[in-house]
């Protein structure tokens, strides 16, 4: 017998951002920059920090946001990780209140989903760069804020 597949939570990622660059209006969707500023990496499989100098890149069509962000983590051991994580973002639908414990992680009416892609040669994170995972983003004192579990 088969069984759906289930979520582990292995870090959460708190990236510091800038205020947004308007890039562009293209035939109705509009395009924009978020500079990543620095941050943290915490978690039972990951700790670390976000390197400055990412950023994450957003096209609006109507009230959805389709977003890729491209950044650099560096683990607490020293070793350099690459992620770019897609996803969207749009209020109003009916996706549920959840929770990881006590703490909540999505607010009722708000889909704010990600797909994380890690790449390193670190021996020691090469996990990360042979897992799929699931982001639940959310927004919380100037951060944006991920937390990443791994789909088993």
């Amino acid at each position: 017998m088969t069984s759906a597949p289930s979520l582990t939570f292995v870090f959460e990622i708190r990236a510091e951002i800038a205020e947004h660059l308007h890039i562009g209006h293209g035939d109705g969707e509009r395009t924009e920059f978020t500079p990543i500023t620095g941050g943290s990496v915490h978690g039972p499989r990951l700790t670390g920090t976000v390197l400055p100098g990412g950023g994450d890149w957003s096209s609006t069509r109507g009230e959805i946001f389709q977003l890729e962000a491209r950044y650099l983590i560096r683990a607490d051991d020293g070793a350099v990780i690459d992620i770019v994580n897609r996803g969207y973002y749009h209020e109003g639908g009916t996706s549920p209140e959840q929770y990881d414990g006590a703490l909540m992680v999505a607010r009722a009416g708000t889909y704010f989903r990600t797909a994380p892609v890690f790449r390193t040669d670190a021996p020691a994170h090469r996990w990360l760069a042979e897992t799929v995972f699931v982001g639940l983003a959310r927004e919380e004192d100037g951060h944006i804020v991920i937390r990443c579990y791994s789909v088993d």
